[in-house]
């Protein structure tokens, strides 16, 4: 057994399993995902069937971040509608089991694309899972939240005025130095903010393919991953992040399409999926798409910065990764100012 599922209490969540999962049966074994700065996540076995237990890290953490109850929320909400998601469990809230809150969820037996070039697919492959990304995207900003009994969710007012106050607060108790950038950013997104155009739906806050599982042999999504940003929001902000991700170099710390011949491989360029997108949710078009990008630079920015500074106190899922991470918060500032430029 590893040092990290050691770490899990495996003997504690199996015990609690026994006594409040319907039809589980040990004996238990656990294997940690190497995906996933934020909320470390397990795969769970059993002689029968597999699960997924997702924690909050043990340590010191900031103030609503980790948020594994809201997460075991919205998607035990979305069950059974045209978002697809895993079922949902049980949730602890007992920090008294294994140290933390953990949710335990339905493990997908499905395939998880690791960056949008989908190396190895054919370009039909690659065109069905791009429609599907976008058909589920729009699905998830259509869908009625007060209907799901999620009205709740998020409070009401400017979600990017709520948003860029929020994260500027993250980002400062995670600072290890002066980034100019990120300061230039956070005054330059407060200066330009667009007026609220009313549009209040359920966002993801981390829509990408890495956070999405498909069939084995096919491109439908078996369900949406990671959703501990999710709120009531602006949809705007999730489509901006997947054209966000897509300025990122290609390959494993990119995760990119920059510089990529997207037509070659049946791959969509910004404008066409933003367009789909439109088409879908019947709108016109979006104005002022780079102040949307340039929120979703900044807020990765600070997401970043705040695993690095756990990295330094001891308390990443991920250390050395956690580390590496930190050098791009000045790249991801840069681009969040280039993106307001236009």
């Amino acid at each position: 057994m590893s040092d990290d599922t050691q770490s899990l209490g495996l003997d504690e969540v199996d015990a609690y399993l026994r006594a409040n999962l319907d039809g589980y049966h040990g004996p238990l074994t656990a294997t940690k995902f190497a995906v996933g700065q934020s909320n470390p996540t397990f795969r769970l076995d059993t002689p029968d069937r597999s699960y997924v237990l997702r924690r909050k890290p043990p340590g010191v953490l900031l103030k609503s971040a980790h948020a594994v109850d809201r997460e075991f929320r919205v998607q035990r909400a979305l069950a059974g509608s045209d978002v697809p998601v895993p079922q949902m469990y049980l949730l602890c809230e007992d920090d008294g089991v294994i140290g933390s809150a953990f949710y335990v969820m339905e493990h997908l037996d499905g395939r998880n694309f690791f960056e949008p070039t989908m190396k190895g697919e054919s370009n039909e492959t690659r065109r069905a899972v791009m429609a599907e990304m976008n058909r589920v995207l729009a699905a998830l900003h259509m869908v009625d939240a007060d209907a799901v009994g999620l009205s709740d969710y998020g409070p009401p007012g400017n979600y990017f005025e709520r948003q860029i106050g929020r994260w500027t607060k993250q980002y400062r108790a995670s600072e290890t130095g002066s980034i100019p950038g990120m300061d230039a950013l956070i005054e330059a997104l407060q200066a330009g903010m667009p007026e609220d155009d009313g549009q209040r739906t359920l966002v993801h806050g981390d829509y990408r393919i890495d956070n999405m599982m498909f069939e084995k042999n096919g491109t439908k999504c078996l369900g949406v991953l990671d959703w501990e940003l999710s709120t009531i929001g602006h949809p705007y902000a999730d489509l901006a992040a997947v054209i966000m991700q897509w300025q990122m170099p290609p390959g494993k710390e990119g995760r990119g399409l920059a510089g990529i011949d997207r037509a070659a491989l049946g791959l969509p360029s910004d404008r066409e999926f933003i367009d789909d997108y439109c088409r879908r949710r019947r709108l016109a078009g979006i104005d002022n798409f780079g102040f949307y990008l340039a929120f979703n630079f900044f807020r990765m920015a600070a997401i970043i910065q705040g695993v690095y500074k756990r990295a330094l106190d001891g308390n990443a899922s991920n250390p050395e990764r956690a580390k590496q991470l930190g050098q791009y918060v000045p790249v991801f500032a840069q681009h969040g100012l280039e993106a307001l430029r236009g």
